[in-house]
């Protein structure tokens, strides 16, 4: 199964990359992050810092942002993409018919909690509240390091764009991104579907949060967009000043077959990279990396290939399915309470 974006000329020449960090989009898929151990080496600590802040009307929210699957499309407005405030200001004003359209199709994807089921446009402010508050616990104390990262990604696609148009932009972007003209492609596990941007162009997001796989809305009648994984720093989570580093984690079963360092190499190669990205993602030389990349493709974890002056690497079937093995849904306080009724009330 795959998602297949159709493009006209005119759509090639109005598609571009985002200028700043869209915060909705990383509330959303921060929350499907926080329920999966997917990333484990990068995203740990975060996790561990993250769910002992959340309250309960913030743990709520992980209802409608399930790890897999369907997310309501009015969770990520448009307007989020000139602000945190401005975005909420969207969601709190989402129109009656998007959030019966966006309710209902999420209701067929999964099981929801009845406060979901009976969710009306009264609850929308408290909704709103709810998201401010996630963002300022979960996302907000690593704003300075996400948005660098995010900076440096914009910036080598803008030379991508310069020295190659957007073709080559579009061949670059992601190794699960597929261009062959007028064709951009990528697999999914759930969805079958065509996207004809009909001259409206394609926004594409650079997000932090984003793991393994590009992402779009589902509804094809709201503004094109494609969410796509970044280079993130492996001490990012520092930032939050807790003191200590990626590599002081408790070992992960992963980590405790191929020791820390290679564990997280496997990782980051799951969103695809090159030898010397690897390097500088783990902090060591080239070399070092050669050496690690050698020993993972021998043990059938990874595949490379050589394109040009650099070596490409992805996962083999074999080290998805050692990392999907990583770990089951987190079990903390969130998981048990799931089911329980939220404070987002009319009364409240």
């Amino acid at each position: 199964m795959a998602v297949r974006i159709h493009f006209s000329l005119e759509d090639l020449a109005r598609t571009h990359i985002a200028e700043r960090l869209d915060p909705l989009w990383e509330v959303l898929l921060s929350l499907h992050l926080l329920q999966n151990r997917d990333g484990a080496a990068t995203f740990a600590r975060w996790r561990r810092n993250t769910l002992p802040r959340l309250d309960e009307p913030a743990r709520a929210l992980l209802a409608l942002a399930p790890p897999r699957g369907y997310s309501p499309d009015f969770l990520t407005p448009e307007a989020s993409a000139h602000g945190l405030e401005e975005g909420l200001d969207s969601l709190a004003s989402t129109s009656r018919t998007r959030l019966r359209t966006d309710l209902t199709r999420f209701a067929h994807a999964h099981h929801a909690p009845l406060w979901v089921r009976q969710f009306g446009q009264r609850n929308l402010p408290h909704l709103a509240d709810a998201v401010r508050t996630y963002y300022s616990l979960a996302i907000q104390p690593y704003e300075n390091r996400l948005r660098g990262d995010l900076e440096a990604d914009r910036t080598r696609r803008s030379r991508d764009l310069q020295s190659g148009g957007v073709q080559r932009l579009l061949n670059t972007l992601h190794p699960k991104l597929h261009w062959q003209s007028p064709v951009l492609e990528f697999s999914t596990l759930s969805v079958d579907r065509d996207v004809h941007l009909e001259g409206r162009g394609l926004r594409l997001i650079p997000s932090f949060f984003c793991w393994r796989s590009p992402i779009m809305l589902r509804d094809p009648d709201l503004t094109p967009v494609l969410v796509y994984p970044v280079e993130r720093s492996t001490d990012w989570a520092d930032d939050a000043r807790d003191g200590h580093h990626w590599r002081s984690e408790p070992k992960s079963p992963c980590a405790a077959l191929l020791g820390p360092t290679r564990a997280a190499a496997l990782e980051m190669v799951a969103g695809g990279c090159t030898t010397s990205e690897l390097a500088r993602r783990l902090s060591v030389s080239p070399a070092t990396a050669t050496h690690h990349t050698a020993i993972l493709r021998e043990a059938g974890l990874i595949a490379s290939c050589r394109t040009g002056g650099s070596v490409h690497h992805t996962l083999s079937a074999l080290g998805e399915a050692l990392l999907r093995g990583d770990g089951r849904v987190h079990e903390s306080g969130w998981s048990r309470r799931q089911g329980t009724t939220t404070t987002w009330s009319s009364s409240s």
